[in-house]
């Protein structure tokens, strides 16, 4: 059981292997290694998407929410299975059920909330929602391999 108190974008960083403008999670508020994660995306004006999506009314797309909520889930399975600094990648495998409820606008704090649906050492799956407030912004199920960096 680590300390998961103080997980700020630089660990986040070195347990994923996205970077700008690909990576969407800025800390981690809580994780509960084989359980759930919090964390969370400060959705900003400066996000590379919003020059075309859309002029006049910046919203982030939908797929982009489920990459951010991929990439906590992400990062709880790296920590979970011990694979953090490993070099290990965690692959998306399917999206189920994607709805999205509300949009995300410049300026919202988009809470990441994943939990393990099912677990084990080379395949995941996992429920998430992507929160603004206490409003569903997207949810989806998804399930994603751990794989070996391609040489």
């Amino acid at each position: 059981m680590g300390d998961f108190s103080n997980y700020d974008v630089r660990r986040v960083m070195a347990v994923l292997p996205h970077r700008y403008p690909m990576l969407l999670v800025d800390r981690v508020e809580e994780l509960v290694l084989d359980e759930r994660i919090s964390a969370v995306k400060a959705v900003s004006m400066n996000e590379p998407y919003f020059q075309g999506h859309f002029p006049g009314r910046p919203i982030m797309p939908g797929v982009m929410q489920i990459e951010a909520l991929a990439q906590a889930a992400g990062v709880l399975a790296m920590e979970s299975l011990g694979l953090a600094g490993s070099g290990k990648l965690v692959y998306f495998m399917s999206i189920d059920n994607a709805k999205f409820r509300a949009p995300v606008e410049p300026g919202c704090l988009l809470h990441l909330n994943v939990e393990f649906t099912q677990k084990s050492k080379r395949a995941c799956r996992f429920a998430g929602k992507a929160m603004i407030g206490d409003k569903v912004a997207s949810q989806a199920d998804f399930m994603a391999m751990i794989a070996d960096p391609p040489e």
